[in-house]
């Protein structure tokens, strides 16, 4: 939620993006499809780590959107618009897990896309002005961290996509995810305890390679 006292028009100031919301509201021409081009990629990447069905997080993403352009006419901004547009995602993604009573999921390699824009695992891969070798390393860094991914439940798997991928901090999560702060940071914590093993040696969720040797003192 905003903070206390602080205004739509406060918050349109310091994000481009509800500002841009606004203009849907208004029905400002172009708008609406601004705001999609803007944050299709984004979405369709949340759903596909999410529910891991590229054709299903296309459509999913899509229906996201649909419900934004319904609700137009009600939006008031009270937080950061990615916060508010993810939160209607993690709703609906979880509805759909639901329905589908936890089936097992299929997940795409990597390299596949869809007319909508890159799988996630394709914007790991940072520039394709690497070198073959390196760039062969990078996909399967991403292959990597996908499956690791899958490993997790779907509130770990969310909440490392927002904070990792998108960058939200643990408030902004909180929100998205209807916990506390208290409760996310929990989520994370497991959720690296989870990746360790599976990602030794590849990535470190906090940022810094730590040696083996090292790490083992610090946790015993």
């Amino acid at each position: 939620m905003a903070a206390i006292g602080q205004t739509s028009a406060q918050l349109s100031l310091r994000d481009p993006d509800v500002r841009l919301m606004i203009a849907v509201r208004d029905d400002v021409p172009g708008a609406f499809e601004e705001l999609v081009e803007a944050y299709q990629h984004r979405l369709i990447n949340v759903m596909q780590h999410l529910i891991g069905r590229s054709g299903d997080a296309e459509d999913l993403a899509q229906e996201v959107f649909l419900r934004v352009y319904r609700a137009r006419k009600k939006y008031r901004a009270r937080c950061k618009f990615s916060t508010w547009l993810f939160t209607i995602a993690n709703n609906l993604g979880l509805n759909w897990l639901r329905s589908r009573q936890r089936k097992p999921v299929v997940s795409l390699p990597a390299q596949d896309s869809g007319p909508l824009g890159p799988r996630p695992a394709e914007q790991m891969v940072p520039s394709r002005d690497k070198p073959p070798s390196q760039r062969l390393q990078q996909e399967e860094l991403a292959e990597v961290v996908r499956r690791a991914l899958d490993t997790l439940n779907e509130r770990q798997r969310m909440a490392v996509v927002l904070n990792k991928f998108e960058d939200l901090n643990y408030a902004e999560i909180a929100e998205v995810m209807g916990l506390t702060s208290k409760a996310v940071k929990s989520l994370l914590n497991r959720a690296r305890t989870n990746l360790r093993t599976v990602l030794a040696g590849y990535v470190f969720m906090d940022g810094t390679p730590v040696p083996a040797a090292e790490e083992e003192e610090e946790e015993t």
